[in-house]
């Protein structure tokens, strides 16, 4: 529907109709809440077409079972079982009776985040930026939505590099990017339970912790990598470079927005900043990646395997096998969904590695950051772009959802055999 939309002559500046290409790139890109563009979105986009997008966003990131829950209680006031069954899966809900209420938190909350982000923004850009009250209240609207729903797409053609030192304009964004990566049970946990965090679940405390860490590590590592390059961080104040290098340790948990011109970070940098979008944000959330509770998993594995303890014990609590293999499936089959494609794009073109990895990670953990090679690739590369952010958005969530209904208990056990690791 979103292509079909974009392909409209209303949704295009000019006279003539948006390409097939570039619509259905563009409308992939903002249902799965990527921001990755292969035209300016401003300046190639009517109002009809932004607003086609945004709509296409907000879909994306609240949820399409969600959604389509929502609608239904709205209109017959409740919900059949396949409903509810459905919306479960797709929220992660704990069992069917609060299917409705977690439905109902996750509108309140995504309203809640876009009014009150929407209204600083609009505040701002129409007193320290000069915007009419109008145009700066449709910028303000269109950026919230976009950060919350760790879109970034941005109606500025250089995204927010405007705004690099302003912290009014880049710290709420940034607040609204994580608690939208957080998910949607750890948000609802939050609500319920904020003071009491004795009582919060295992994957609660796994997600606000792993996320702390990962802040701040992203925040001193793009600091100091890109200090003193005079043409990112090098030309700012200390406070400017300081609220910069957190701004975009902030974006690769699935965001997109950039203060900074990203094609020219130093290589190092680029490679971090994979190793962030490769993690991405919370589960059941908008954000992508293999999501921050499955690392983390993986490295508590590793760490009870290293001191020699059978159990994997985090936070005062044991971590099924199962939940172990699940997290080391969804890993590994990530990394062929980054490697198949980088290998095709670099033998098509001749693109540095670096860059083409950069473009595929972005694409699969529908961040949107781009080195600025998207619009250059080939036709063909576009569309295995379109499969990767699709395959990003949606294959995690599938594939854990998957795993977690074909459980099978054996009534036998073969011989145990050892072969040689490492």
């Amino acid at each position: 529907m979103g292509t079909v939309f974009l392909s409209l002559p209303l949704a295009r500046e000019g006279t003539d109709s948006a390409p097939f290409l570039e619509a259905l790139f563009t409308s992939t890109s903002a249902v799965c809440v990527t921001g990755l563009i292969i035209v300016d979105t401003p300046e190639y986009w009517t109002t009809f077409g932004e607003i086609v997008i945004l709509g296409l966003i907000q879909i994306g990131g609240f949820g399409i079972m969600t959604m389509a829950s929502l609608l239904v209680m709205m209109i017959s006031r409740r919900m059949g079982l396949r409903s509810r069954l459905t919306a479960a899966a797709e929220t992660k809900s704990l069992g069917l009776g609060d299917v409705r209420t977690v439905v109902v938190g996750v509108a309140k909350i995504s309203v809640t985040f876009e009014i009150t982000l929407a209204a600083i923004l609009t505040v701002r850009l129409a007193t320290g930026h000069d915007e009419p009250v109008g145009h700066a209240a449709y910028l303000g609207v269109f950026h919230a939505i976009s950060a919350f729903n760790n879109a970034g797409f941005s109606l500025y053609s250089d995204s927010l590099t405007a705004f690099v030192t302003d912290p009014w304009i880049c710290l709420p964004i940034a607040v609204a990017v994580i608690c939208g990566g957080l998910g949607v049970p750890v948000m609802l946990e939050l609500r319920r339970q904020l003071r009491r965090p004795r009582r919060w679940s295992l994957h609660t405390k796994i997600t606000l912790s792993g996320t702390g860490v990962l802040l701040a590590g992203g925040a001193v590592f793009v600091t100091a990598s890109e200090w003193a390059n005079p043409d990112t961080l090098g030309a700012l104040s200390v406070p400017g470079k300081l609220l910069a290098g957190f701004f975009h340790a902030v974006m690769p948990r699935t965001a997109g927005f950039n203060t900074l011109d990203v094609g020219a970070m130093n290589d190092g940098t680029l490679l971090g900043t994979d190793v962030l979008m490769f993690i991405g944000g919370g589960s059941a959330g908008t954000a992508g990646g293999i999501k921050v509770t499955t690392f983390f998993l993986l490295f508590f594995v590793i760490f009870a395997e290293v001191r020699g303890v059978r159990a994997v014990n985090v936070f005062d609590r044991r971590v099924g096998e199962r939940a172990q293999r699940q997290a080391l499936t969804v890993a590994l089959l990530a990394v062929a969904v980054v490697v198949i494609p980088t290998l095709v794009l670099l033998e098509m073109t001749d693109l540095a590695l670096d860059r083409v990895l950069f473009e595929v990670v972005s694409a699969f953990a529908t961040v949107g950051l781009s080195t600025g090679i998207t619009a250059d690739l080939p036709p063909i590369g576009h569309y295995m772009l379109t499969v990767v952010m699709f395959v990003g958005r949606l294959g995690p969530i599938t594939l854990a959802s998957a795993l977690a209904l074909r459980q099978r208990e054996r009534l036998y056990a073969l011989p145990e055999a050892r072969p040689i690791i490492g």
